[in-house]
């Protein structure tokens, strides 16, 4: 085994290989980014070297500079990670070829899966199933119009050197098939530095399984049964559990052999995941064989008590697997989701900045949390946004899902906007619960899972409201021990006038909605009159620990609540309510009348494309810019029908959020 390993990556996963290594007795080598020099990986190695600047081609792409290191600290492995140079066969042979072991598949193996288009062939000459379709060098836009044409539409534009949903259209009429192309091909090249294509028939209402495989130097190769992750959103995974709820115990055996198969057509060696498409009836379809671990590796690990990074390690240094296929054992049920600093009211827009609060799930043999990032941490804007990862286990999968919603629930994130009301009422949606989504539903349903902009219950709003007092009382109390004179009654500060507590205004906004709520009463007995009329009684309120309990109009009520100086957050179960505390007289400011006629950066990143020309006519949700920003590409289109001004920005140039980009002719 290794005495020292580097880890040629950042966040999540380095922190997820660097507990395994410490456990093994393994020091760990972390490189890091300019803007990763207080990245929780880099406090956990035993050691960090730094290797360039914040962008990834410019530190974690740097194979060069990730090799000196290895070097200079002494290294005797690399381990990639996923994504950044995790499937890059060149970097593999070059860590080889410095002496070092590649904590991964062989370089061989990566080439043949490294191109979509050689891996259908590869594996259909191996009797893999695979969707019929076109993998073809001749890229020439007319070439795959043509063949476009003879596969027929629906259809799906696929980089052939990418993964992890990047490079990825689904076309469904010859007249958007150009302009698709086009799309893909340029975010092909940023996300891989390759825009080749191929082009695959659509199977419509799918389900997204694959099967976790490892191989050894010793001949050995076996399968670790089945994740599915057919909850997707724009070929992003949003939720993967296993078992599948789809599959019969036939039907799992023959893709486990199926996956074997192609693992081993092409002398596979370490962690890798074979993905398939599922069609209703059952048939199954070679997608890809991903040649790393994978982001939801968790789930395996915890229905068979495995750990695939130390199976990693061991592998890597010529020892064999440590189970045969029939000692594979499966116990009870495991689902991860993915918690991203992002907005789903403004189409998931990535997000960034610091972690103002992080709260997150205590570590329980039925809760287990992933993440790279503690309070106080930023998220920045030049890698992905992940914040953690949520994975759950119990005997079974409803008692699974109650463990992830219990889970969601505990969760608070203040900063960046969050997904977290997204993913709880995703996992309470019947066609989640029910186990029968596909990979397209949410793309087709995607209001139903949105948080709604109904309005706060009474009983919701009664909650801030105590919740909010009584957070303040003890603040007056606090503040009074602290005074010179801690029993005076005017130190306390707590409204109260001859007779009764005097009457506070107390003002909540949620959403756009702002209300002022009038409240007497102290100790946890109130009474709130709403600016409506409406007038609610509040008793027996009590928190404590996260938890408030109390009883309205006479009905008694639970709740998780967290509140502070600025906000109050309140769970009764179904759904959470997040309020801000604004002062109690405030002007509003007046809307920005100049607002449509400027289109804005909403969040910084690298122009692409510029469609917008001066002196030129655009209609109301016209193309004008391209921007590529953590990943993915954002089009910022004409907000009205009028005259372009002013360009401001060029392609290549990178710009802050906010920034004004286009300007529109004023509105006579």
């Amino acid at each position: 085994m290794f005495d020292k390993i580097l880890i040629a990556n950042r966040g999540e996963i380095a922190c997820r290989v660097i507990r395994t290594a410490r456990r093994l007795g393994i020091r760990t080598v972390a490189v890091f980014s300019e803007a990763d020099a207080d990245a929780q990986h880099v406090r956990l190695a035993d050691e960090a070297h730094p290797v360039g600047g914040p962008r990834p081609q410019d530190s974690y792409l740097r194979a060069d500079a990730i090799l000196e290191v290895a070097k200079r600290s002494g290294a005797q492995a690399i381990h990639p990670g996923y994504g950044f140079l995790s499937e890059n066969a060149d970097f593999a042979d070059a860590v080889e070829a410095a002496g070092l072991a590649f904590i991964g598949p062989r370089a061989s193996s990566m080439r043949r899966m490294g191109s979509k288009a050689g891996a259908k062939e590869l594996m259909q000459a191996a009797g893999v199933p695979v969707v019929p379709g076109y993998t073809g060098e001749d890229q020439a836009p007319e070439t795959l119009e043509r063949e476009a044409a003879r596969i027929g539409y629906p259809l799906m534009i696929k980089a052939a050197h990418g993964g992890g949903g990047k490079g990825m259209r689904v076309v469904r009429d010859a007249a958007d098939f150009l302009s698709s192309l086009d799309s893909c091909r340029r975010e092909a090249a940023n996300a891989f530095g390759r825009d080749r294509v191929l082009l695959e028939r659509y199977v419509e209402q799918p389900r997204h399984i694959e099967i976790q495989v490892f191989g050894d130097s010793h001949g050995n190769t076996i399968h670790l049964n089945e994740r599915e992750c057919s909850a997707q959103r724009r070929y992003q995974k949003v939720l993967e559990e296993s078992p599948s709820p789809f599959l019969t115990p036939q039907l799992r055996a023959r893709m486990g052999e199926a996956a074997v198969l192609a693992a081993r057509a092409i002398d596979y060696q370490n962690a890798g995941t074979v993905e398939f498409i599922v069609a209703p009836d059952g048939g199954f379809f070679f997608m890809e064989i991903n040649t790393r671990l994978q982001v939801e590796h968790p789930v395996t690990e915890l229905v068979t008590g495995l750990d695939l990074v130390e199976w990693q390690l061991r592998v890597a240094a010529g020892e064999a697997l440590p189970l045969s296929q029939d000692a594979v054992a499966q116990h009870g049920h495991a689902i991860e989701v993915r918690l991203y600093a992002e907005d789903p009211e403004a189409g998931f827009l990535p997000g960034s900045g610091r972690l103002q609060q992080l709260r997150l799930p205590p570590q329980s043999p039925h809760v287990r949390v992933d993440s790279g990032v503690v309070e106080g941490d930023t998220v920045t804007i030049f890698y992905d946004p992940m914040i953690a990862k949520l994975i759950v286990h119990d005997s079974d999968r409803p008692r699974a899902l109650a463990r992830l919603r219990e889970a969601l629930a505990a969760c608070r994130i203040i900063g960046p906007k969050s997904n977290i009301e997204f993913l709880e009422r995703l996992v309470r949606h019947p066609v989640v619960t029910e186990g029968r989504i596909d990979t397209g539903y949410l793309d087709r349903h995607l209001d139903e899972v949105l948080p709604p902009p109904d309005p706060p219950a009474a009983a919701e709003l009664a909650a801030a409201a105590a919740a909010a007092l009584l957070h303040d009382e003890r603040e007056h109390r606090a503040a009074a021990a602290a005074s010179p004179e801690p029993n005076s009654p005017w130190a306390t500060a707590d409204g109260w006038r001859l007779g009764h507590a005097g009457d506070r205004l107390l003002v909540l906004q949620h959403r756009e909605r702002r209300m002022e709520l009038h409240a007497s009463g102290t100790g946890g007995d109130y009474r709130l009159r709403i600016a409506d009329g409406t007038v609610l009684r509040i008793e027996g309120a009590r928190s404590g620990g996260g938890e408030l309990s109390l009883r309205v109009d006479g009905a008694g009520r639970r709740f998780l609540a967290h509140v502070d100086d600025d906000s109050v957050t309140v769970h009764g179960g179904a759904r959470r309510l997040h309020f801000a505390r604004v002062p109690a007289f405030r002007s509003e400011a007046g809307a920005d009348a100049a607002g449509s006629d400027r289109i804005t950066a909403p969040m910084p990143g690298r122009v692409v494309l510029v469609e917008a020309v001066p002196d030129a006519e655009v209609a109301e949700g016209q193309a004008l810019l391209v921007m590529e920003a953590m990943k993915m590409e954002l089009t910022l289109r004409a907000p009205r029908t009028g005259v372009v001004a002013e360009v401001r920005a060029a392609v290549g140039d990178f710009v802050d959020g906010d920034a004004v980009l286009v300007v529109l002719q004023a509105e006579a």
